[in-house]
């Protein structure tokens, strides 16, 4: 196994390059956040690994050369942008319609989003972003050294990695904001908001996916 990584200089480098992309909040990020603070620190682990189950879809499809094939088709490019901003809006619509049942309690609320929903819906979020196969495509590779032969095989291994640190951080982003969701459970005008901020969060994503 350890001749399907690169050196152990390249392999910091590739470590470091790959904390300072995760750390930087981006889409993944904001969308735990929105998850972690709206619906608890549970339902934005049950995200994260919904997100982290799409990235490795996302290194499959960059090792098996799937990645390249969507890149060099607008068309396809397109419909899976398309199909992702789509499902972000649904999780918008989602989060306007509890604001009324904002009088609700808030364990009635979360009662709607079991497990197995927010394991769905990260993943739908993440395989549905035809960056993320592009960023894998076009970072990755980078790392890759064809002395060492096997290039695929690297190409999945660096992207295990890279998911795995991906976890690490994301769920260190889901517990923090977790625990800010607790001040808003007793309050039905707060969470009101909340979920008016959250739809805004995921509407703002939407839009940024069908930006090229």
């Amino acid at each position: 196994m350890t001749m399907l990584l690169p050196s152990m200089p390249v392999l910091l480098a590739f470590g470091a390059a790959s904390l300072v992309t995760l750390v930087v909040p981006g889409p993944s990020v904001a969308y735990v956040v929105a998850r972690s603070i709206a619906h608890g620190r549970r339902a934005g682990l049950y995200s994260v690994l919904g997100l982290e189950t799409g990235a490795l879809a996302h290194v499959l499809a960059a090792s098996a050369g799937l990645a390249a094939l969507l890149a060099s088709s607008p068309t396809a490019f397109g419909m899976v942008r398309w199909a992702g901003a789509a499902y972000l809006v649904w999780l918008a619509v989602q989060e306007f319609r509890t604001v009324r049942r904002a009088h609700a309690p808030w364990h009635d609320e979360q009662a709607a989003y079991r497990p197995l929903r927010l394991y769905r819906d990260g993943v739908l979020v993440d395989v549905l972003n035809p960056k993320t196969a592009i960023f894998f495509l076009a970072f990755l590779p980078q790392f890759v050294d064809p002395a060492r032969g096997g290039t695929t095989a690297q190409l999945a291994a660096l992207g295990f990695v890279f998911v795995a640190l991906a976890t690490l951080v994301d769920g260190t982003y889901a517990v923090v904001a977790g625990r800010a969701s607790a001040r808003f459970r007793e309050s039905a005008g707060a969470r009101r908001r909340l979920s008016v901020v959250t739809g805004g969060v995921y509407l703002t994503l939407a839009g940024a996916a069908v930006v090229v």
